[in-house]
């Protein structure tokens, strides 16, 4: 098999999206560690649940949102409810499964933090771009998201969240 090596457009292209990405999670990631001692994935994980039913979620659909692990998830999970910004739950419909579920805590948190997130994206990506760049945006990785996935069927073996660790995931 030949390797397909990037034109020397594809790699410009590739690196400054890597460093584009790096700087803006950088960014996320100080501006809520400043805030509240927080990574964005946990950031993200209560903001994941703010939107759902219930504010809840059966954390393989959560990783599954998040594009992560079980075991991440779980790690970081555990993290969250000890600071008791969420709980676990026993599924009440697959007695293998469990469900977060944000609380007043973490929903309260969550609203405290929210400005000085959206301020950062907006400031490290939105502001720098038109309309138009955002809409392209969009449409990009639409695409690429869905070059993940086989007429319209999850890879397994390509998905994070369905990816099998040594650890407990604390999921099915």
């Amino acid at each position: 098999m030949t390797t397909r090596w990037l034109t020397p457009e594809e790699q410009r292209a590739w690196r400054a999206y890597v460093a584009g990405y790096l700087l803006l999670e950088d960014a996320i990631d100080r501006q809520l560690q400043q805030e509240a001692g927080m990574p964005h994935l946990y950031y993200s994980i209560l903001a994941n649940l703010s939107e759902s039913p219930e504010r809840r979620l059966r954390m393989t659909d959560l990783a599954e949102s998040l594009k992560i692990t079980r075991s991440r998830l779980t790690y970081a999970v555990t993290r969250l409810e000890k600071d008791a910004l969420l709980r676990r739950e026993d599924c009440r419909w697959d007695k293998r499964g469990s469900v977060a579920v944000l609380t007043e805590e973490g929903m309260a948190m969550l609203e405290r933090l929210a400005p000085g997130h959206v301020e950062t994206v907006r400031a490290g990506l939105f502001d720098r771009l038109t309309p138009e760049q955002v809409g392209q945006l969009e449409e990009i990785f639409t695409q690429v998201v869905g070059g993940f996935q086989d007429d319209g069927e999850a890879l397994p073996e390509e998905l994070p969240w369905r990816r099998r660790s040594s650890g407990c995931s604390g999921s099915p």
